[in-house]
């Protein structure tokens, strides 16, 4: 017999936290069973997922989400004497030890542990990790290009569609290529949104993009004059006729690794030294606008974000910026 009664299909603990207070927590050769025994966690792992399906919530968070629990899981599974809350509690602290300690991850990290195991647990009427506080986040400005660097990365891409030295198919992929660098930039599109864009979501003409976004809220975008040049050429010479704006040479929409690795790889040919990702070309849209002069508000309507605090860490200016005004501001 399961000691914890089923409502609503989540499992209840009981009101003690105790897996041993009831008589039905003991096998019948009179052995405790632990949390693992009285649990089905895979079966409650997947009707959690299911349920974040259902809310709508990103493929991508549902990846996280799901390769936490599942670690966690893993991690219970070696551990011994998982006969009540404290134990379990115990287990939950030295799972986050051994994050910090053996695996070296972010303290940013170790808070989205805290906090989805924690709605995992509480999902299933489950509240041992109450007394865990979620540990701080740390605040890091998002690292951007300067406007040089954006501009010596799109043109990294050398794209002569006039060339009788490069077939058809290899001036397609470096027009796409040089559309997706300015896209990324000019509209600050997540990586998810560009490789899912359809071809009737973007109207060169109007120089917008309709997204739908994290949680399937739709917003529109919009992008610049040179991009919208860039665009109308790649569709008038790829012919495009298929429902996706981005291919790949198999006929097959464009992956999220694809598109970072050729970013990698143009950031390089530009000489580039730092670090050059899609969600980078996102903070520089976002930081490039805010440093000349457009609304935080308006910012944070163009990237989609929910809350104005999460717009706001851009509002830290760059070093660069700061020099630039102290030295024309200082006395002489």
């Amino acid at each position: 017999m399961n000691p914890y009664p089923q409502k609503n299909g989540k499992t209840q603990i009981n009101p003690s936290g105790d897996f041993n207070s009831s008589p039905s927590t003991w096998s019948q050769e009179g052995g405790r069973k632990t949390i693992l025994e009285v649990l089905d966690f895979p079966d409650m792992i997947e009707e959690y997922l299911i349920e974040l399906e259902i809310r709508n919530y990103s493929i991508n968070t549902i990846k996280t989400y799901k390769s936490i629990v599942n670690n966690f899981y893993k991690f219970l599974m070696g551990e011994k004497d998982l006969y009540d809350d404290r134990r379990v509690l115990r287990s939950f602290k030295r799972y986050i030890q051994f994050l910090k300690r053996d695996k070296r991850v972010s303290q940013n990290y170790i808070y989205l542990v805290t906090v989805v195991v924690k709605k995992f647990l509480e999902y299933h009427n489950i509240y041992i990790l109450n007394e865990v506080k979620t540990p701080k986040r740390t605040k890091s400005l998002p690292k951007s290009l300067n406007e040089t660097e954006v501009k010596n990365l799109i043109n990294a891409v050398e794209c002569n569609l006039h060339s009788p030295e490069e077939s058809h198919g290899q001036k397609c992929i470096k027009l796409r290529n040089k559309v997706i660098l300015a896209l990324l930039y000019s509209s600050g599109l997540r990586i998810s949104e560009l490789v899912s864009l359809k071809s009737d979501d973007v109207d060169p003409d109007d120089r917008t993009i309709r997204i739908r976004g994290k949680g399937e809220k739709d917003r529109i975008v919009l992008f610049d004059e040179e991009t919208k040049n860039l665009i109308k050429e790649y569709i008038t010479f790829i012919g495009h006729e298929d429902d996706y704006l981005f291919l790949n040479r198999f006929g097959n929409p464009i992956t999220p690794r694809y598109v970072q690795m050729m970013i990698k790889n143009y950031a390089r040919q530009a000489g580039i030294k730092k670090k050059v990702t899609p969600h980078i070309l996102r903070h520089s849209f976002a930081t490039h606008l805010l440093k000349n002069g457009v609304d935080i508000r308006a910012i944070q309507q163009l990237l989609g974000h929910s809350n104005l605090s999460t717009t706001q860490i851009y509002t830290s200016v760059d070093m660069q910026t700061l020099r630039n005004v102290y030295d024309r501001a200082r006395l002489k």
